[in-house]
């Protein structure tokens, strides 16, 4: 979890942040400074606090992931600097490039690849990855597994689940996912910690909460009956516009990026 000395007031009821993702879209100026990649990660720290007030639950029960894909090296370096030690990457190659380029000046980085992942591109995920988001076919466990088993290391993984229904989304259907973990222990290194999703991108918050809450419900039916060793304490959900909501519906960690980086740097 990314921490700053910094307190900020907490500001705008989760309500009201689903209504307004439109607009945060591409509003995010970039964090250029130190200070304010500070600012910008105890504002969101002080919303997590507050979304957890409401819910009776304490902050450190959620992780904070900063999202940096298509963010510039110099930009994690401030994050970095600022007290953040993962990163979230869509592109494994993007991850691979910047663990590369990264790990021996910011040494305790870790990187988190939250995006489709196709087979071929396993090898990457395997080398420079400390955790996988978005599992959700038995083809690229396999060739994670075949990957992580010729390196002599293991991988935390989240099993990706489509609750918005959208056709344009990544992800199993829930009623797909019990099914799919059972055939999950054939794979030794892939240590699986939870369940991860995307909101369905919408103003009305209350189909947003209704992802949340579908994929809280299906994690609380797969401790129920997922085979012995396999943990389900992690439920990845929530970005820059949705967050809050998603905390309010047991989310341990949140995805975001704009919140901290700035719009992204698109090229």
């Amino acid at each position: 979890m990314c921490m700053t000395t910094d307190i900020f007031t907490a500001s705008a009821a989760s309500a009201a942040g689903a209504a307004t993702r439109h607009e945060e879209h591409g509003r995010y100026a970039q964090a250029l400074t130190l200070p304010d990649m500070q600012q910008r990660l105890a504002q969101v720290q002080a919303r997590i606090a507050a979304a957890c007030a409401r819910v009776g639950r304490a902050p450190e029960s959620v992780r904070l992931l900063p999202v940096s894909k298509t963010q510039p090296a110099e930009s994690i370096r401030l994050a970095y600097a600022a007290g953040c030690r993962a990163f979230g990457e869509n592109k494994p190659q993007e991850a691979h490039r910047k663990w590369q380029e990264l790990q021996g000046e910011l040494p305790e980085a870790r990187w988190c690849v939250i995006g489709h992942l196709q087979t071929n591109k396993a090898r990457l995920v395997a080398q420079c990855a400390s955790e996988f988001q978005a599992l959700d076919s038995l083809r690229v466990a396999e060739a994670l597994e075949r990957r992580l088993q010729a390196q002599g290391r293991a991988l935390d993984v989240l099993v990706q689940v489509n609750t918005s229904g959208e056709a344009s989304k990544y992800g199993l259907p829930p009623e797909e996912v019990a099914a799919f973990v059972r055939a999950l222990p054939a794979f030794s290194a892939l240590r699986v910690r939870g369940l991860m999703t995307l909101a369905m991108f919408t103003d009305d918050a209350a189909r947003v909460r209704a992802c949340f809450v579908r994929l809280r419900q299906l994690r609380d039916e797969l401790r129920q009956s997922a085979p012995a060793g396999m943990s389900f304490d992690e439920l990845s959900m929530g970005m820059s516009g949705d967050y809050e909501i998603a905390i309010e519906e047991g989310a341990t960690v949140v995805r975001v990026g704009q919140a901290i980086f700035g719009a992204r740097a698109y090229h």
